[in-house]
């Protein structure tokens, strides 16, 4: 997997992250972490795992091992017990974050503008 060397990159925790970005990360992979970890060797020489995710400004790798991904799982509410994001939670998220979308697209109006 390449990444285009125009977006930065950043490495954290997940925890760490903004909650926008949190839930971002929840309706990419719905169906939880673990199975989409990738392996990396960080600047120290040190093998790690993270979750890679990409949005339009950044390209994120957010460090976690397979036993944290499940845990993150397990703890968190918007999941349900088979470690999958529920539906009404998935439908709030995608709501929210297209009216983001919308108030940041500076075309969105642009239709709306004939008399």
């Amino acid at each position: 997997m390449s990444t285009p060397n125009t977006k930065p990159r950043v490495i954290k925790d997940f925890e760490k992250l903004d909650l926008a970005i949190q839930e971002q990360i929840k309706l990419e992979y719905p169906e939880g972490f673990e199975d989409n970890l990738i392996s990396f060797t960080n600047q120290e020489g040190k093998r790690v795992s993270a979750l890679p995710f990409e949005t339009d400004e950044k390209y994120y790798l957010v460090r976690m091992t397979i036993e944290e991904a499940q845990q993150i799982i397990e703890d968190d509410d918007d999941y349900d017990d088979d470690g999958n994001l529920k539906d009404d939670i998935k439908e709030e998220y995608q709501d929210k974050h297209e009216e983001e979308d919308e108030e940041h697209d500076p075309y969105a109006d642009d239709n709306n503008e004939e008399d």
